[in-house]
C-alpha cells in the first residue's frame, strides 16, 4: 500500500549497505495526470491502468470530480486502476485548494474549454523550483481561439468554439504542449503545431486520444520539427477506453542513481528503456554495466565498486531526449561518492540547487558557481543527518544520500516525495535498504 495515504512524515534509513534484487517500475505520474485530464473530452467510461498510486494523482481525481465526472480507484495487477466517466460533467469552476497545490492541474484548461466551452482556475501550485509561467499555454488556448481574462491569481477562459489553427511554440514546453493538444482535439477544423515538446508524457497523451477517437498525426520528423497535426472531431466521435499507462522514466532513473550511489545490483522491471537513453549514457559514464533483458522488459545494472565510480566531467539538462532536469538532484546525490569532478548545468528550471545545503550539511563537497551551474567533488563517504525535502525530484535525491551515507539519515517533509513516488522506503526496503517510514 502506498504510503500517500498514511500520515507519515519521516522517512529513515541506515546507509552503508549495497542494494540488491529486484522492483517493479510504477506507472508514469507525468503521463497519468494528462491522460486523466483528456477522460474529461470523452463522454464515455475510460478505464486506466497501472496509474501510480500518489498523492498528485489523488488530487487530479478530486478535481475531476469536482466537474461531475466519476471516479473510481481500485488496486489492478500493476498499480492503481482509474475509471474515469465522464458522462454527465457541467462544472467548469476547479476547486482553487487542489489547483493550488498541483501544477499539472492547469492541463484541464484544454480539457474543460473543448468539452465544455468554459473553465475558472487559479494560477496552479505544485513544487518551488523557480520561475514556471504559463504564458505558453494561455498563448496556445487563445490562438485556437478562446478569450482569456486574468484578475489577480484567477483565470477565466471561453470559447463559443475552437478553431484550428497554425501554432508555432517560441520554445518547447510539456505542459502547453499538452494543453494545446486537448483543446485542438475537438476544434473545428486542423490543428499544426510546430516546435511541441517531444518528451514520452506527450506522445503517450496523443497515443490515449488516439485510441479514443481522435485524429493525431505525429509527424516523420518530430524529432526535429516538434510537429504534430491535429484534425478535429466532434465531441461524440469519442468514447471510452481501456488503456494501460506507461512506466515512469524519472523514477526508474532515481532508483538507477540511488544503486549507483549505494553500490550493488539491482534489476529494473517494467523498464521504459527507450526513454532513458541519456541517463544510461551518464551512468555508464560513472562505471555501470547494464543488461537489458527483452524477454521480460526488465534492466540490470551492475554498479561499480565505490572507488571505481568516477564522475563524467560535464553534464546539463535538457528537453527531451537530453538529460532530464527531473534527474539532475539524483544524479548530484550520486556525484557526491564518485572520485573526481562534476559540473552540472540546469538549464530548465531556476532555483533547483535547494537540494545543495542538504547535502552540504552531509559533508557534500559542492560549490554554486552561479544560478545555474554547480561543481561537485566527490568525497570518500558522507554522513547521515536529519534533512529535510524542499521539493519532489530532491527529496527523492536526499534519501539516495542516505542510502550511500554512514550512519543514520532522517528526510522530513516527505509529502513533496509521495507526490512523485508511490512507496520510494518500500521499494528500496526490497532492495535490501534498511529503510522505513517513521
Amino acid at each position: 500500500m502506498s504510503q500517500t495515504t498514511q500520515n507519515t512524515r519521516l522517512i529513515r534509513m541506515e546507509g552503508g549497505y549495497p542494494l540488491e534484487g529486484t522492483v517493479r517500475i510504477q506507472g508514469s505520474k507525468n503521463a497519468t495526470l494528462p491522460v486523466m485530464a483528456a477522460c474529461l473530452l470523452v463522454s464515455d467510461k475510460c478505464v486506466l491502468r497501472g496509474c501510480p498510486q500518489i498523492t498528485d494523482v489523488m488530487y487530479m481525481g478530486t478535481l475531476i470530480k469536482s466537474t461531475g465526472a466519476k471516479v473510481e480507484q481500485t488496486m489492478g495487477v500493476n498499480g492503481m486502476d482509474i475509471v474515469i466517466e465522464s458522462t454527465d460533467i457541467q462544472e467548469c469552476r476547479l476547486p482553487s485548494r487542489y489547483v493550488s497545490a498541483m501544477r499539472s492541474s492547469v492541463i484541464l484548461m484544454g480539457a474543460l474549454l473543448g468539452r465544455l466551452g468554459e473553465v475558472y482556475v487559479d494560477y496552479p501550485g505544485g513544487c518551488v523550483i523557480g520561475e514556471r509561467p504559463i504564458n505558453l499555454h494561455l498563448y496556445g488556448l487563445e490562438k485556437l481561439g478562446a478569450q482569456i481574462w486574468t484578475e489577480g491569481n484567477h483565470i477565466h477562459a471561453y470559447a463559443d468554439e475552437l478553431i484550428g489553427t497554425e501554432i508555432r511554440f517560441p520554445f518547447s514546453s510539456v505542459g502547453a504542449t499538452q494543453n494545446t493538444i486537448l483543446a485542438a482535439v475537438t476544434a473545428k477544423g486542423t490543428t499544426v503545431i510546430w516546435n511541441a515538446a517531444k518528451e514520452p508524457e506527450v506522445t503517450a497523451l496523443c497515443a490515449f486520444l488516439n485510441q479514443a477517437g481522435a485524429d493525431i498525426r505525429i509527424h516523420k520528423d518530430f524529432m526535429e520539427s516538434g510537429k504534430i497535426v491535429i484534425h478535429g472531431v466532434e465531441l461524440c466521435r469519442l468514447h471510452g477506453v481501456d488503456y494501460c499507462v506507461v512506466p515512469d522514466r524519472i523514477v526508474a532513473g532515481t532508483y538507477l542513481f540511488a544503486a549507483l550511489a549505494a553500490g550493488g545490483n539491482i534489476t529494473l522491471e517494467n523498464i521504459p528503456i527507450s526513454h532513458l537513453d541519456s541517463v544510461c549514457e551518464v551512468i555508464t559514464g560513472m562505471g555501470g554495466i547494464f543488461s537489458y533483458h527483452a524477454d521480460n522488459n526488465s534492466l540490470t545494472l551492475y554498479a561499480p565498486n565505490r572507488s571505481e565510480l568516477r564522475n563524467i566531467s560535464y553534464i546539463e539538462t535538457d528537453i527531451y531526449p537530453g538529460f532530464p532536469t527531473d534527474l539532475q538532484s539524483p544524479l548530484l546525490a550520486a556525484a557526491c561518492v564518485a572520485n573526481g569532478k562534476l559540473m552540472i548545468k540546469e538549464k530548465i528550471f531556476s532555483s533547483r540547487f535547494k537540494i545543495i545545503e542538504e547535502l552540504q550539511r552531509m559533508g557534500a563537497d559542492i560549490a554554486v558557481t552561479s544560478e545555474e551551474c554547480a561543481i561537485v567533488t566527490g568525497v570518500s563517504t558522507l554522513e547521515g543527518r536529519n534533512v529535510i525535502a524542499k521539493e519532489l525530484r530532491g527529496g527523492a535525491a536526499l534519501v539516495i544520500a542516505g542510502l550511500a551515507a554512514e550512519g543514520i539519515t532522517t528526510v522530513s517533509d516527505i509529502c513533496y516525495i509521495n507526490r512523485g513516488y508511490q512507496d520510494i522506503a518500500g521499494d528500496f526496503a526490497k532492495l535490501g535498504a534498511r529503510i522505513s517510514y517513521d
